[in-house]
């Protein structure tokens, strides 16, 4: 053999050896640089609300800068496909909302094909699991529910409420409380919770379903009233707020979760570096201050325990989907 082809075939070897060797150094030192948190909803909704703690507190934790990306449209899904489809390396995250598990089976109800699979994402931590209260305007003639249910049935699909989008968790929530209660209201789908809750309080919608920390500031200045809470069981932020089941509705329960997830792939160095990150981002005293004086106090979950609550409540949510068929 030439000595060319000998020191070929050395240059080669050394190669292969040097290449993951660096790989596993990137993946030691990760993070090198800003990580981009996708919200797939615009500002002032639930996942906005726990990505931005979350972000600060990571930074710290990380020693690099967390940048929140909000990307809405499509009720959540063009964020969503956009974080699935990112180069798993880690430096782009998703926080999004318990809408990403009904998101692909109401694309198949609709006869497309899914933005993204939710199988193409790895859930990181659970950080906030909240149900959903029904708000309306102070101004609005309704005190209770069944004010609100008796004039529904009075005028069946005029009285209009508002969701983050069609499939979405505001939509899906609402649409539990119509079926059960024997009502039909009217559909209007905005680009996020955020914009959803400005339509409220402007007084283009009537009705909206929202989690607690997003509606407490408007309901303590009093613009906002509820009227019932789709939990189990009763809130700290709302202690007198009846919940559905109380109300004589057994099967209306929802949750609006918020959830960190990584592109799948991402090296498993990498993912424990950020689960463990995440759990102490969680403990840090601004985080769970800024969660509890929004009305959502901290409720995290680990790699295994968020993917064992997501296949648990995702079964749940796209029957709910199932039910409610079609819309156009």
């Amino acid at each position: 053999m030439q000595r060319r082809d000998v020191l070929k075939g050395f240059g080669a070897t050394a190669f292969a050896l040097a290449k993951p060797w660096g790989k596993a150094r990137a993946q030691d030192s990760w993070p090198t640089r800003t990580v981009t948190m996708i919200v797939p909803f615009p500002p002032g909704g639930q996942a906005d609300l726990a990505a931005r703690p979350i972000a600060a507190a990571l930074e710290k934790v990380l020693g690099q800068p967390f940048i929140v990306e909000n990307r809405g449209g499509g009720g959540g899904s063009i964020g969503n496909a956009a974080a699935a489809r990112a180069a798993p390396d880690g430096y782009t995250l998703l926080m999004t909302l318990s809408s990403v598990v009904v998101l692909p089976e109401a694309d198949r109800i609709l006869g497309r094909k899914p933005a993204y699979e939710v199988n193409q994402l790895a859930p990181v931590a659970r950080v906030l699991a909240d149900p959903t209260l029904l708000a309306v305007p102070a101004s609005a003639p309704w005190k209770t529910l069944q004010d609100l249910i008796d004039d529904a049935k009075q005028r069946p699909g005029i009285i209009p409420y508002g969701s983050s989008g069609t499939y979405g968790t505001l939509h899906v929530s609402m649409e539990m409380f119509a079926a059960s209660a024997g009502i039909k209201l009217l559909h209007v789908p905005f680009q996020g919770a955020g914009p959803a809750v400005k339509a409220l309080l402007g007084g283009e919608v009537q009705a909206l379903a929202s989690a607690p920390g997003v509606l407490k500031p408007h309901v303590d200045a009093g613009t906002l009233r509820v009227l019932a809470n789709w939990g189990g069981e009763r809130i700290a932020s709302f202690p007198n707020l009846l919940t559905f089941k109380e109300l004589g509705f057994a099967e209306v329960e929802f949750y609006i979760w918020a959830g960190l997830f990584a592109p799948k792939g991402v090296p498993e160095p990498i993912l424990t570096r950020l689960g463990e990150a995440t759990k102490a981002a969680m403990t840090k005293p601004e985080t769970t201050v800024a969660f509890e004086a929004a009305g959502s106090p901290p409720a995290y979950l680990d790699a295994a325990g968020f993917q064992a609550f997501i296949d648990q409540d995702g079964a749940r949510l796209i029957a709910a989907v199932k039910r409610i068929g079609k819309v156009e």
